[in-house]
């Protein structure tokens, strides 16, 4: 009787309807644990009572039982309604249905159940009670979503006058600071909690950069934080403008890279760093190059690894990186691959980045490689494309973008070197080439002057433009760089890291790098090895054994070298070691007489530094350079007993001082000879000149010419005469 009653009076949202499992091929099943509805209740209910009564009728159950449990229940749910906070009907129709199913029962085991009388009135009950508790129900609800509206009404109401007062103080602020009155449309919290937005309606003819130009003193009016600012931007249209007002200066702490390494594409756009809502700027490099300018100290290292973070995730770009700094901005993603030892059937490791180039030599073949890609892809992509109706590559995971990551590029471009002079020309050529071939570039500079922004070419192509300030104010022009955007200034970002961003999408305004650590760099890597495109095969035919062998073992050697090439072994260095520390003239050649006629040949360059290295030697020496010619005196000659320093240099092996003239070396020469006639043969054909010389065995230019012209007469050496370029050669390699 408790339980059935109990069924009738407490009804759910959910349905008795037999529910079908899963995977099971044997029909419907009944879910015994679902509730519920009005109608199976009431006819649980109805079927339970019926069933009490006909079981006590035919027992003899005494009729007071049934009563007794019906009351419990209708007191035991009136108590539950009222904590419940029910509304007074519906803890009415619960209890009201518990004493009308009692008293039914009660009567039907008096009288019998098995009447039509008993039957009849069983039905009426049952149909009251589904509809009575169908009524309950919907009451119930309608009572809870109207708590809930007014709740809402109740904060939006709050909302409301919040912003009322923020649009209120702010009209006053910009009509006192820009004398312009606006009419505030909309106030909008960011979800950061870090600010708000202004929507506001210019007058008449008015445009935002009268705000703009303000942002300083407005930020100053309305006493933000350091590092906040009221920056006014363009709105819907050009009679609205969006002043973004931060309060809480989101740069100040520095922030970790996501950990979440989901894949990327560079159609939705890769990720940069953040603004100071908190919100992530995303830059879309399918037709733009892109710019990073940032003085020594600033975050840039940090920045391009965070760059190079994003092309890593993304799936339809391959990165070539040029660093002429000894490759240091791509070792970091290049190395974990190098040394990975892959388990018994697991793939190796790929490289984050494709293609690293560390010195002139190997970016030449890069960019040759990269030029001659896009020219075949200019002619074997023409059916895609007009398949495609389109004029730009469609690049994809099968034909991947080639993002070309130039680490002081920059200078590279503006670079009087005859050297970086050809490499500059072959960047400028993928720039202006190559972007509907799905090649773009990224540079970085030291800073924003007009020597690195002189040019045309970057200005143009690099819409996408950084510059991290970290407080720096020297060679950060930020009107050169954002040319139309007023209000930046640097002391707006002094921390390492931040600075400003501009994007075609987004102006240019604060942001901040996230901070990417060796061991994230290394996880990254492992992280996405499998997800890196391979190059498309025309491209690799294209690319040719330059770019098949770029991971070849003497092509990468210089990577797994742990220290640096060793210089030529100098006189006096033990064990063949070279000799460091001071330039001292103890250690140099003594000055020879004039120049002959054949030396006067050479260079002119060199005939001028020498002679200005004599006039230094004679007039600012800091030691005496004896005089072949003349003997000296005896106690010129005592060094022991002359003040000053007791240098190694100028003892010999005895601890006496060598008499002037005297060498150790081997005969027909000084014995810095050997190491300099062993460093032109690793020069190759292409020798090495007399000063080149000099500089390596640390002796003076003069001296090593004299020691060189005798090699050359001995047959040692070869003299290749070629006016100021003229070099000393091996004989294996003349």
């Amino acid at each position: 009787m408790t339980t059935t009653t109990e069924t009738a009076v407490t009804s759910s949202k959910n349905s008795s309807k037999p529910k079908q499992e899963a995977g099971s091929g044997g029909g419907p099943v009944w879910d015994w644990a679902a509730g519920h509805g009005p109608v199976t209740g009431a006819l649980s209910a109805t079927t339970g009572a019926f069933a009490v009564a006909t079981t006590g009728a035919a027992t003899g159950m005494p009729p007071g039982w049934a009563l007794a449990v019906g009351a419990a229940g209708a007191i035991g749910h009136t108590a539950a309604g009222i904590r419940l906070s029910n509304a007074g009907r519906t803890v009415a129709a619960r209890a009201a249905s518990w004493l009308v199913g009692a008293g039914w029962t009660t009567w039907a085991m008096t009288n019998g159940p098995l009447t039509w009388q008993a039957l009849g009135s069983l039905a009426v009950i049952g149909v009251a009670t589904a509809t009575v508790t169908r009524s309950t129900d919907l009451y119930e609800e309608a009572r809870e979503e109207e708590a809930l509206a007014a709740e809402e009404r109740a904060v939006a109401l709050e909302l409301s006058q919040e912003r009322r007062a923020i649009a209120e103080e702010w009209i006053d602020r910009i009509r006192r600071v820009c004398g312009v009155s606006v009419r505030v449309l909309a106030v909008e919290r960011w979800p950061t909690g870090t600010g708000f937005t202004i929507d506001a309606e210019l007058p008449g003819a008015t445009t935002y950069d009268q705000i703009a130009v303000r942002a300083a003193a407005l930020s100053a009016d309305a006493h933000l934080p350091h590092g906040c600012t009221a920056t006014a931007g363009p709105g819907v249209h050009q009679g609205r403008t969006l002043i973004d007002v931060a309060t809480v200066n989101a740069l100040e702490t520095e922030t970790p890279y996501p950990s979440d390494y989901a894949p990327l594409s560079l159609h939705t756009g890769i990720p940069w760093g953040y603004r100071s809502n908190a919100e992530q700027i995303l830059t879309y490099l399918r037709e733009q190059c892109a710019l990073v300018v940032g003085p020594t100290g600033s975050g840039k290292t940090n920045m391009v690894h965070v760059i190079l973070a994003g092309f890593a995730r993304a799936v339809d770009v391959l990165t070539f990186v040029i660093d002429l700094n000894a490759g240091s901005a791509g070792l970091s993603w290049v190395l974990p691959a190098l040394g990975h030892q892959p388990a018994p059937g697991e793939r190796p490791m790929r490289p984050g980045i494709d293609w690293l180039a560390g010195t002139v030599e190997e970016a030449h073949l890069m960019l040759d490689a990269v030029l001659r890609i896009g020219k075949q892809r200019k002619i074997s992509y023409q059916a895609l494309m007009a398949r495609e109706d389109t004029d730009l590559l469609p690049v994809g995971p099968s034909i991947p973008q080639i993002m070309l990551v130039v680490d002081e590029g920059a200078e590279i471009l503006t670079s009087t070197d005859k050297t970086l002079k050809e490499l500059a020309k072959k960047i400028l050529e993928v720039i202006r080439m190559l972007r509907a071939m799905g090649v773009r570039t990224v540079l970085t500079a030291l800073g924003s002057t007009g020597s690195v922004l002189g040019n045309l070419m970057i200005r143009r192509e690099a819409k996408v433009r950084v510059a991290l300030t970290g407080g720096e104010k020297e060679g950060m022009d930020l009107s050169k760089l954002f040319p139309g955007t007023r209000g930046l200034k640097v002391d707006q970002a002094p921390y390492k890291g931040a600075g400003f961003m501009g994007t075609p999408e987004s102006p240019a305004a604060l942001f901040k790098c996230w901070r990417i650590l060796p061991s994230q760099i290394r996880e990254i890597v492992a992280a996405t090895s499998e997800r890196h495109p391979a190059l498309d095969d025309v491209s690799a035919k294209a690319a040719g054994e330059t770019y098949a062998r770029r991971w070849d073992a003497d092509r990468i050697d210089w990577m797994h070298s742990p220290q640096p090439t060793p210089l030529t072994p100098a006189d006096g260095g033990a064990g063949g070691e070279p000799r460091r520390g001071l330039n001292l003239s103890a250690l140099r050649d003594q000055p020879a007489p004039p120049p002959t006629p054949e030396q006067e040949a050479g260079s002119d360059v060199d005939r001028l530094a020498d002679a200005f290295m004599r006039e230094i030697d004679e007039h600012f020496g800091t030691t005496t350079e004896p005089d072949h010619a003349q003997p000296q005196p005896e106690r010129e000659r005592e060094r022991p007993q002359r003040p000053g320093l007791n240098l190694s240099a100028l003892r010999d092996d005895h601890g006496t001082t060598p008499e002037p003239g005297t060498t150790a070396g081997r005969d027909g020469g000084p014995d810095w000879l050997a190491g300099a006639i062993a460093a032109i043969a690793e020069a190759g054909p292409a020798g090495m000149k007399p000063s080149a010389v000099a500089d390596r065995v640390n002796r003076s230019r003069q001296g090593v010419r004299d020691a060189l012209k005798a090699a050359a007469e001995r047959g040692e050496l070869v003299y290749r005469d070629n006016g100021p370029h003229s070099v000393y050669v091996h004989p294996d390699h003349a």
